[in-house]
């Protein structure tokens, strides 16, 4: 029998407990345990904890499904531990000590710099500057000697026509002879390169030679049927505004280039190839096969209506979550601030400048913070990573002439997916999965067939995240119909086509975009999802964007290691497609690279793309057109990317501050590591860039305004740290909605 049971980490519980969900701190120390007594099950009830110790036990080794997908803190000092590899289980993984381990070396120490992409402290040191080295320069020059020994010695013995045997056989002798003669570093550090070359290598061959690569299955998640989904109301989703009490702080983030799976948390992966999953997306994840066939799910969510008891119960008697909507409006009065600030609510403070003057051209409407985990009040952590404005359903004569585009906003973050009323500030609903970590939304429009024959058209969200499962939702039925098996890693990012309002994209971790068909739902919500095509990427994709003069012909990708076009027309045959061109920028060294991270991606108009962050300090605006014209014939080419201007931006190095555009108005939009908002008005470039022959602006060029973050409060003191993750303007630049890293979504209204 298992000496550890649910009355036992009740009991160990800092401070003790009555649920193991709600648990955040757990000492299980000197209770002399062995790996066998850390039970799976047990432990993926433990989803809240953050800080774990299991020093001074008997642990050889850790299973590799404990499900903490919260874990920051893990002391596993004395113990029998001897491989650390299963410890990329825990991506969100600050600070990690496991002294007096006799079998653990300075191996193993590399090991989990590499696979940890939030780590700082290792045994008690700082060791974020190292580990940057060990997770690119190291991958860096690898990589390069692995692809070198390939070209030198092996690429001529594969026959053009070769059989699987062949294949296996040259596999092989290939991993051997790459792990015995590419060396780098010291000697001390042998073990270490030889693991690092050995999955440099399997990764290269699977994208040369199309083979899969062999990795442990990972376990599916699982909900207590207490956690399922639920959908609040505004009623309820407004309920509970209760006070802030503490200062917030921020989660540390990767700052290296091409890293590993949490997006800053959402998962990082952790190489140059091997992208964070929170990005900044969960730990470091590992490569999985070839997607499974598709895994859907046409069984409806139970449906969750605003209908409540005096006591907050649903009417069928299951009890869901309350919401929080903690709206500060900027407009307070003096009396208004000065009480909310006695009570300890979030208020606001607008920055003015030297001049007394709000040096902005847009005003701050409100800052919610309706994305908490367990709806606290308290939580000042849980990044909010994508945005997206709702379309506008032609109503025909019913429609709103004034009103030219939706003001209704569905934002992302932690457990939740919100849809807000940008004007008012109200949050209309809200969407929670107690297990889940939201990284993507995306919209289209559905003409469905209702229960009297007609056909109507309705708006339905998608979002997905850290699951890698996408959650499909009629928003005005207030009902999640469904649910695609979308990948195995969790997914970065989706985007609807804008000509088939049924095919969806999904960028994933595994290093694969997907295109899905979901179907359309019928009266009942049955559907069918079947997948159209899988895109092979050389790392992890952060942004896709369409290409808006041949949207079913190309795709774009910004990766963790590059920036990469595939032809996706569905009457080619080839259903599992290599990149067709990858493109080169310069560098900081003033030369040019493929090899760099690309982190934001929109088009400005039909033919201007405009990416980060090939070097800091830059935002770079290139010719689809006329750098993929650049390309020899076949796959797999490399272009160059035809330059248009340089746009000045912050110097930081801080990753996955993505940007936006604003078409309509020539805008585009970046958030900075300061609270700030970047704007560049580009109306009078864009006629020279139309040009076949547009010629670059010489001069890099400066933004045209720069919101500034107000100063927000929480009992008195100023919150700071803060990061912008994403800013999205409606299609028509009334309003700007903009995602922090401190759970706080700001609303401005164009002035």
């Amino acid at each position: 029998m298992s000496k550890i049971t649910t009355e036992l980490l009740l009991e160990r519980a800092v401070p003790r407990s009555t649920r193991l969900r709600k648990i955040e701190t757990l000492n299980l120390s000197k209770l002399q345990l062995k790996t066998g007594d850390l039970d799976p099950r047990l432990f993926s009830r433990l989803r809240h904890l953050q800080k774990l110790d299991l020093s001074d036990n008997l642990l050889d080794k850790f299973p590799n499904s404990l499900t903490l997908p919260d874990l920051r803190v893990l002391n596993c000092n004395n113990n029998k531990l001897e491989d650390v590899t299963a410890l990329k289980q825990f991506p969100l993984l600050e600070e990690l000590t496991y002294e007096n381990n006799v079998y653990l070396t300075l191996n193993d120490d590399y090991k989990v710099m590499f696979l940890l992409q939030n780590l700082r402290l290792l045994n008690g040191k700082d060791i974020t500057k190292l580990a940057n080295h060990v997770r690119r320069v190291n991958s860096r020059k690898l990589t390069s000697k692995v692809t070198a020994h390939w070209e030198k010695f092996f690429r001529d013995q594969l026959p053009e026509k070769h059989t699987a045997e062949q294949v296996k056989s040259i596999k092989k002798k290939f991993l051997k002879s790459v792990q015995t003669n590419v060396v780098y570093g010291p000697s001390s550090l042998s073990e270490f390169t030889r693991w690092r070359v050995k999955m440099i290598a399997e990764e290269f061959l699977a994208y040369s030679l199309g083979l899969e690569l062999n990795t442990d299955p990972e376990p599916e998640e699982k909900m207590d049927e207490d956690e399922e989904e639920s959908t609040e109301s505004p009623r309820e989703a407004a309920e509970d505004v209760g006070q802030v009490t503490v200062t917030p702080s921020k989660r540390k983030r990767n700052n290296s280039k091409p890293g590993s799976g949490n997006k800053r948390s959402k998962s990082q992966a952790n190489t140059e190839e091997e992208a964070v999953v929170n990005p900044r997306k969960s730990s470091r994840l590992q490569d999985d096969p070839a997607p499974d066939k598709p895994r859907t799910s046409n069984q409806p969510a139970k449906e969750a209506t605003p209908e409540q008891g005096a006591e907050g119960t649903h009417k069928n008697g299951e009890q869901f979550p309350r919401g929080q909507s903690n709206r500060r409006s900027s407009q307070l009065t003096g009396e208004q601030k000065s009480q909310e600030q006695d009570n300890g609510v979030v208020s606001l403070t607008p920055v003015r400048n030297s001049k007394g003057k709000e040096d902005v051209s847009a005003e701050p409407l409100h800052f919610l913070q309706c994305h908490s985990k367990g709806n606290s009040r308290e939580d000042f952590k849980t990044q909010l990573w994508s945005c997206v404005f709702e379309p506008l359903l032609d109503c025909g004569a019913r429609k709103d002439p004034i009103v030219s585009s939706s003001r209704t906003v569905a934002t992302c973050g932690g457990e939740s997916v919100c849809l807000i009323d940008c004007e008012t500030g109200t949050v209309l609903k809200k969407y929670k999965v107690a297990t889940e970590e939201f990284f993507s939304v995306a919209w289209t429009t559905l003409t469905m067939v209702i229960s009297d024959s007609r056909k109507k058209s309705h708006n339905i969200l998608a979002a997905a995240g850290r699951r890698g499962i996408v959650k499909l939702i009629h928003v005005a039925a207030d009902f999640c119909y469904g649910e695609i098996k979308a990948h195995k890693k969790p997914i970065a990012t989706v985007c609807f086509s804008p000509t088939q309002e049924t095919h969806l994209f999904t960028a994933s971790y595994d290093k694969r975009i997907a295109l899905w068909d979901i179907g359309i739902p019928d009266c009942d919500y049955n559907f069918k999802a079947s997948q159209l095509l899988v895109l092979e990427a050389l790392s992890i994709p952060l942004r896709i964007a369409l290409v808006p003069t041949c949207p079913e012909q190309y795709l774009l990708a910004g990766c963790e290691g590059g920036c990469l076009a595939w032809n996706i027309k569905l009457d080619k045959e080839q259903k599992c497609r290599p990149f067709e061109a990858i493109f080169q920028f310069p560098d900081e060294e003033g030369s040019v690279t493929t090899s760099h991270r690309v982190d934001g991606l929109a088009f400005l108009n039909d033919d201007v793309v405009v990416s980060k962050s090939s070097k800091p300090g830059s935002i770079y605006l290139w010719s689809w057109s006329r750098s993929f014209d650049t390309k020899g014939k076949g796959y797999q080419r490399t272009a160059s990317a035809v330059i248009l201007a340089e746009l000045e931006w912050s110097t930081t190095d801080l990753s996955y501050l993505t940007l936006s555009t604003c078409p309509a108005k020539d805008y585009v939009f970046c958030g900075d590591e300061k609270g700030s908002v970047w704007m560049y008005n580009l109306s009078k470039y864009t006629p020279a860039w139309s040009s076949a022959k547009g010629k670059r602006s010489d001069k890099r060029i400066p933004p045209t305004q720069i919101l500034k973050w107000p100063e927000l409060r929480a009992n008195g003191e100023q919150l700071t740290e803060i990061l912008v993750n994403n800013v999205v303007p409606d299609p028509t630049f009334t309003y700007l909605v903009v995602l922090t890293s401190v759970n706080i979504t700001a609303i401005w209204k164009k002035s």
